[in-house]
């Protein structure tokens, strides 16, 4: 079997699968293409928590004696790619960032596991995650932080940055996230790629484990990849209703790869450099705000919001920290202190909050919601940047952005943009649009109404094709 030209591994996902279905390629050259790549350069990034390549290269070879029979195939069919190690996974470990569960292999898939799988997709491992998704960089006490394949001394973000950092140095096709905070869009930005927080309830959050409800009004599962037109594909796959998630949605799924061709000529966007109350590093503002008004060139208008929070980090910390806390609250008190500092203090912000707390933050959350629904009066499309800062040295949170003191702290503060849409379950995406001085890539923020993913990846579409990056390749790739 000749040795595959390592470029293939940037192929986008769409195209690979072209391949496999018309036989140019087979999913076992490519699947052991991505695991040779995995086994040379993932040392440098600690991307993989878990890598299975037993596992893909059985799956590819199932993959291809489909294909032979002549088989419909899935819309993954052969793809390798990578699973976010919060994501449950039948008979391979899945530690969710943590020491107290870095031996639990659980006995079922989660759905959105499930889904992938089912579609054909190849499982080439877990990838890594803070632990539980609790922070938006990416360091755990499982080992070495995931790092930036831009720069190795940088994070790769939080929480699914395991799959941000393994998808842009081509260790996958595509891969699976996840969104409580901004886990998706933290990481798309930090590392260059592309990635969707769908409306809350498009895809299913159910863990594959069957606990006591718990009310999600924040935490989306995802996709993330090198292009629009993949990720879409992959969104396409993960949504749906899920009768073992009440939370889901019951509507019918749009055609997510069908809205990329629509025209976005005539469209209406509103730009706010700072969503009228949090500092952003210059350089991030001015790039932000070029891919911003390149909208214009597309025919559309970009006039300024009027947005204006306050203090948004105090209503989503009550819902965040209250699930942390309802769903892993007994490890406070185990005697072998396995916590990370930052998911010790999450729980324990859960497990402060009163039922006044949570009453006064549903409050918060209607009045957020309404100031968004009043800039769609307005608007078809929101955008800020992703992030107001680009990636920086692992273990180093910026104390201050801008000159100004990272609120509530410098572990919290970087994620100013991203945590207010988990807050009201609108769609959103990062999208590339440049670098900074030092080479890192910056993000712009496309934000839709609720259910409304098929303008946010309409516009998304136009703009990589107006401006792409995914011929970018890192120092690591």
């Amino acid at each position: 079997m000749p040795n595959l030209d390592d470029n293939l591994a940037f192929a986008p996902a769409h195209e690979l699968a072209d391949m496999i279905a018309d036989k140019q390629v087979s999913s076992v050259e490519l699947t052991k293409l991505y695991l040779s790549r995995m086994e040379r350069l993932d040392g440098q990034l600690n991307s993989y928590l878990t890598p299975t390549p037993e596992i893909a290269l059985d799956q590819a070879t199932k993959a291809d004696e489909a294909t032979e029979r002549g088989e419909s195939l899935g819309a993954l069919h052969g793809l390798p790619v990578s699973i976010k190690d919060l994501h449950m996974t039948a008979g391979v470990r899945t530690t969710g960032g943590s020491l107290a569960f870095k031996d639990r292999v659980p006995d079922a898939n989660a759905t959105c596991v499930q889904k992938v799988l089912d579609a054909g997709a190849v499982m080439l491992g877990k990838t890594n995650t803070p632990e539980f998704g609790l922070l938006g960089a990416n360091e755990n006490r499982l080992g070495e932080p995931c790092r930036n394949p831009w720069n190795t001394e940088r994070t790769s973000g939080g929480s699914s940055g395991g799959a941000g950092a393994s998808i842009v140095a081509g260790l996958c096709a595509l891969g699976t996230g996840g969104d409580g905070g901004g886990s998706i869009r933290i990481p798309a930005s930090f590392n260059g790629i592309y990635g969707i927080k769908p409306t809350q309830g498009r895809t299913s959050s159910y863990t594959g484990v069957d606990v006591p409800p718990a009310v999600n009004l924040i935490s989306q599962q995802g996709p993330m990849s090198r292009t629009v037109r993949d990720t879409a594909i992959l969104l396409q796959v993960m949504s749906g209703y899920d009768p073992q998630d009440p939370g889901s949605l019951r509507a019918p799924v749009p055609d997510f790869v069908g809205a990329l061709d629509r025209g976005i000529e005539g469209l209406k966007f509103g730009w706010s450099a700072d969503f009228g109350y949090t500092p952003v590093d210059q350089e991030v503002a001015q790039s932000a705000e070029a891919g911003a008004k390149a909208f214009e060139e597309m025919g559309c208008s970009v006039e300024e919001s009027a947005l204006a929070l306050d203090t948004p980090f105090d209503t989503w910390i009550v819902f965040f920290g209250g699930n942390a806390y309802a769903v892993n609250g007994h490890l406070l008190d185990d005697p072998d202190d396995p916590l990370t500092w930052y998911a010790r203090w999450t729980i324990e912000q859960g497990a402060g909050f009163t039922m006044t707390d949570y009453i006064r933050a549903l409050g918060n959350r209607d009045r957020m919601i309404q100031q968004f629904m009043d800039e769609f009066e307005k608007f078809d499309l929101l955008l800020s940047p992703t992030m107001p800062v680009t990636a920086f040295p692992t273990d180093e949170y910026p104390a201050d952005i801008d000159g100004v003191k990272a609120y509530p702290t410098a572990a919290w503060g970087f994620v100013p943009f991203t945590h207010p849409i988990n807050t009201i379950g609108f769609p959103a995406a990062s999208i590339p649009c440049g670098f900074d001085s030092d080479g890192m890539p910056i993000g712009l923020h496309i934000i839709g109404r609720p259910g409304d993913e098929e303008t946010v990846l309409a516009a998304s579409a136009a703009f990589e094709e107006a401006r792409p990056w995914a011929h970018h390749r890192p120092q690591v790739s």
